[in-house]
């Protein structure tokens, strides 16, 4: 590479915030707003997570990629944030099969398993770099015990947007396998 030859600095839109498609990745053009959303690629930024989403009691969801913000059709992305000493609501997220990868904090998870025929509370206990499945329709909670520090995950989603439908109690009829 020759000292002609740099990359230049990222364009602003004036907030301070750099411009998707401008400067930083001068080679693409600009986005239009006649531009498809299924036509390139989407670089979401940290801070411009959308929060208007779907939401449990305890817990604030941020998506990152969805059908409204990226065109998806059958992937949902974002982050959960949940505050120091609080519990999610009890909810499941429908047809939905999510993947959750702990960023911060130490959140716990908490079902029922039901093979033994009497329903058993179970608590999954995480922490940095951990992964947790949860399967379509099945009752849980998320819940952050440390009194000080928030829980950071990200979700990822099999439906477009993020499903979440919010229950009395995790005690209710077992999933059932498809």
């Amino acid at each position: 590479m020759s000292a002609e030859h740099h990359r230049p600095a990222p364009a602003s839109d004036g907030s301070g915030q750099t411009c998707a498609g401008e400067g930083f990745h001068p080679h693409l053009p600009a986005p239009s707003d006649t531009a498809p959303l299924r036509a390139r690629l989407h670089h979401i930024r940290a801070g411009a997570l959308d929060g208007d989403t779907a939401q449990t009691g305890g817990m604030r969801r941020f998506a990152a990629i969805s059908g409204s913000t990226v065109g998806s059709e059958k992937l949902w992305m974002g982050q959960t944030h949940v505050a120091p000493a609080t519990a999610s609501s009890d909810h499941h997220h429908g047809e939905s099969e999510t993947a959750i990868h702990v960023i911060s904090g130490h959140p716990e998870f908490v079902f029922l398993d039901h093979s033994s025929g009497e329903p058993e509370e179970v608590r999954l206990r995480t922490g940095p770099g951990d992964y947790i499945f949860v399967p379509p329709f099945v009752p849980h909670r998320e819940e952050n015990p440390d009194p000080e520090h928030e829980a950071v995950v990200v979700i990822a989603r099999s439906t477009q947007e993020a499903i979440v439908v919010n229950l009395p109690s995790l005690h209710g009829e077992p999933p059932t396998a498809p």
